[in-house]
């Protein structure tokens, strides 16, 4: 027994990777490395350090039934505080003209906001732990059905919770859950639903590089949808990642095939 231990304590000195973030400085607090998924993203880093920032800009297509529709974000995202994240975030959506009908026009979906505080964070569990809260006014398509109504087309309330561990200096895991509360401007009834966010990483030698998995799962109505998400994420040097993901429904029903781009920006802090 006590040769295999000697043995894995040598393979993972060879193979490890820092467990703590890059560029860590005398007294920080302490932060642990965690692949973060592409699509349904973080706030801001677990356990963020204060000065800490980030511009990203995300493209997308996805294929419907009836017509195409083209997606477009820009966020930025920072850090306060030491473990304290927020986040800025205008959604756009742009529809080509479609043969066999009329389409949506496009527009500004709406502004979010949102908070992230990492409460835990255990080097020996090898494990970040965070609440937050995403705040999204959508707005209505004043071109559209809505051209009579109200500016703001609702509200959605999204309380979350996150969780992730590595595994190994390799493989990592996250797990992003909450329930999400919509209420239309000027209506009483609310629509309530529950997200399970769910990913592994493969992190890429002692690099920022990764290819995982990630795979949004949602319960609303009765009715339960699931998207599996492949993707990769490269660094391009020091302050610059492009993220690479494909969506993949499990049923077909309106939506089918998508493709996301997320540019990642990080200006350096001190």
């Amino acid at each position: 027994m006590r040769f295999f231990i000697l043995r894995i304590i040598l393979l993972s000195s060879l193979i490890a990777v820092p467990t703590v973030a890059r560029g860590e400085q005398p007294g920080s607090p302490l932060k642990l490395d965690h692949a973060e998924p592409l699509f349904i993203d973080l706030i801001r880093d677990l356990g963020a350090r204060k000065g800490e920032r980030e511009w990203n800009f995300g493209f997308g297509l996805t294929d419907q039934a009836r017509h195409d529709r083209y997606e477009a974000l820009v966020e930025y995202e920072w850090a306060p505080r030491d473990r304290l994240g927020l986040e800025v975030e205008v959604p756009l959506t742009f529809y080509p003209a479609a043969a066999n009908g009329p389409t949506p026009s496009n527009r500004v979906e709406g502004l979010k906001t949102a908070v992230q505080w990492t409460f835990l964070v255990s080097e020996r569990m090898q494990t970040s732990m965070a609440l937050g809260y995403l705040n999204e006014l959508e707005f209505a398509d004043l071109q559209g059905e809505d051209r009579r109504g109200h500016l703001v087309r609702g509200n959605v309330y999204n309380p979350f919770f996150v969780a992730a561990k590595r595994l190994s200096p390799r493989w990592h895991s996250l797990v992003y859950t909450g329930p999400h509360i919509f209420q239309p401007t000027g209506d009483g009834h609310t629509e309530w639903g529950y997200d399970v966010n769910s990913s592994v990483h493969y992190m890429v030698g002692a690099s920022r590089n990764f290819v995982g998995l990630e795979v949004n799962k949602t319960w609303a109505d009765a009715d339960f949808d699931m998207t599996l998400r492949p993707q990769m994420r490269l660094q391009i040097n020091d302050h610059m990642l492009v993220g690479i993901v494909t969506g993949v429904p499990i049923k077909r029903e309106s939506q089918r095939l998508s493709m996301f781009i997320r540019l990642i920006y990080e200006p350096r802090h001190r």
